[in-house]
C-alpha cells in the first residue's frame, strides 16, 4: 500500500543568507579605486591590491576606494587588503546607523547621514519629501574607504583638482571634503524648507483663508526625520576637532571647525522650523476651532429665525374654535406679517452681535 503523504510537513531549516550561497565578486561593490600622490590623482582605476602596491612604491600618497552597499563577503575582502578592524567591517555592512566617530587603533570610522529633498508636488508618497542615506568613511594613514548606502557621493578625484595643497594632507582631507559637501547640502535643503514653512505660516495667519492642516503635519514629520539625521553629526565633528590629534592635523581640524560651525547653524534652523511648525499646529487647531464656533453660531441663528415662524404657525394651527384673530378677514396676512417682522428683528439682532 503506497504511503500517504502526511499533511504535517517538517519545518524547513532556515536558509543561510544569499551572501554565503552566491559569492559576488568584490569588484561589483567597488565604484572607483583611485591613488593620490602629491595631491594629484593618478590616471586610471586600480584594484585594491594594486593601489596599495602603488602607494608603497611611491612611498607617499594614499588610496581612495568607493564602495556601494557591499555584502559582508565583499567588505571582508576589501578589509583584508587594508587591515581593517573586524568591528568596522560589521558596521560598514549594516546601514541605518547614527552619525558617529569611532577609533580602532590607528583607524577612524566616521558615519554621516545624507539628506535629500524633493518638492511635495513631485512625489506621490509624501513620506519621500525628505529621504536620508548613509555615508561611512574608514580612514587610515594611507587610505580612505567610503561606503554609501542610499546616498549620492560625487567622484572627488575631479572635485578636488583645484585643492592640491589640501589633498596633500592625506585621507583625512578627503573626509573633510565629503563632510563639507554634505553640510552644504544640509544648508541648501534648509533654505528650501524655510520657503515652504514661510508659505504655510502665511496661509495660517492670513484672515479668511483656507489651509490644509495635513500639510503642516507632513512637514513636521519630515523635519523630525531630518533632525534625527543631522543632530548627532555635531558630536562626531567636535570629537574630530578636539580628539585624535595624532591622526588629524591642525590644518584639517581648522577646516573641520568651520564645517561644525555650519552644521550647528543648520541644526539651529531645523530646531527653529520644528518649533515654528508646532506653533502653527496649535494656531491652526485654534483657528479651526474658532471657525467651527462661528459656523455653529451661524447655524444656531438660522435655526432660531426659522423657529419664530414655526412658533407663530404652530399657535394658529391649534384646533380651537375660540381664538383671537381666528375669524378676522386680515388674520392670515397679519400672521404672515408677524412672522416676517419677528424674523427681521432676529436677523438685525444677530447681525449686530456678529452672529451672521
Amino acid at each position: 500500500m503506497p504511503a500517504v503523504p502526511s499533511p504535517f510537513r517538517p519545518r524547513k531549516k532556515s536558509e543561510p543568507p544569499k551572501d554565503s550561497l552566491i559569492k559576488v565578486p568584490v569588484e561589483r561593490a567597488i565604484e572607483h579605486c583611485r591613488v593620490f600622490v602629491d595631491g594629484e590623482a593618478l590616471p586610471g582605476e586600480f584594484t585594491a591590491h594594486s593601489a596599495m602596491k602603488t602607494v608603497e612604491e611611491y612611498g607617499r600618497g594614499f588610496v581612495w576606494v568607493g564602495l556601494h552597499e557591499p555584502l559582508e563577503s565583499q567588505m571582508t575582502k576589501v578589509a583584508s587588503e587594508f587591515n581593517i578592524h573586524e568591528l568596522i567591517v560589521e558596521d560598514a555592512v549594516q546601514a541605518h546607523q547614527r552619525p558617529k566617530l569611532e577609533r580602532y587603533d590607528d583607524q577612524l570610522f566616521v558615519v554621516a547621514r545624507s539628506v535629500n529633498y524633493r518638492d511635495h508636488d513631485e512625489v506621490a508618497d509624501k513620506r519621500q519629501i525628505i529621504s536620508t542615506g548613509e555615508i561611512q568613511m574608514i580612514i587610515g594613514s594611507n587610505f580612505i574607504i567610503t561606503v554609501r548606502h542610499s546616498a549620492k557621493l560625487p567622484n572627488l578625484a575631479y572635485t578636488v583638482q583645484d585643492e592640491q595643497d589640501l589633498v596633500e594632507l592625506g585621507p583625512v582631507a578627503m573626509a573633510w571634503k565629503i563632510l563639507d559637501m554634505m553640510v552644504d547640502r544640509y544648508s541648501e535643503i534648509v533654505r528650501l524648507i524655510g520657503i515652504e514653512v514661510d508659505e504655510i505660516e502665511e496661509e495660517v495667519f492670513t484672515p479668511q483663508t483656507k489651509f490644509n492642516i495635513d500639510r503642516i503635519y507632513m512637514f513636521k514629520r519630515e523635519i523630525l526625520e531630518m533632525k534625527h539625521a543631522i543632530d548627532p553629526l555635531s558630536t562626531a565633528l567636535k570629537a574630530m576637532i578636539s580628539d585624535h590629534k595624532d591622526l588629524i592635523s591642525k590644518t584639517i581640524r581648522s577646516y573641520l571647525r568651520d564645517v561644525n560651525d555650519h552644521e550647528l547653524v543648520v541644526k539651529d534652523q531645523v530646531a527653529s522650523f520644528d518649533e515654528r511648525l508646532s506653533s502653527l499646529i496649535d494656531a491652526s487647531v485654534a483657528k479651526v476651532t474658532m471657525q467651527q464656533n462661528t459656523d455653529m453660531r451661524t447655524i444656531s441663528a438660522v435655526v432660531g429665525m426659522w423657529a419664530a415662524p414655526t412658533l407663530v404657525a404652530g399657535i394658529y394651527g391649534m384646533n380651537f374654535d375660540i381664538m383671537p384673530e381666528l375669524h378676522v378677514a386680515w388674520g392670515y396676512y397679519m400672521s404672515l406679517g408677524l412672522m416676517v417682522f419677528v424674523v427681521a428683528v432676529m436677523f438685525w439682532w444677530f447681525r449686530r452681535n456678529h452672529w451672521l
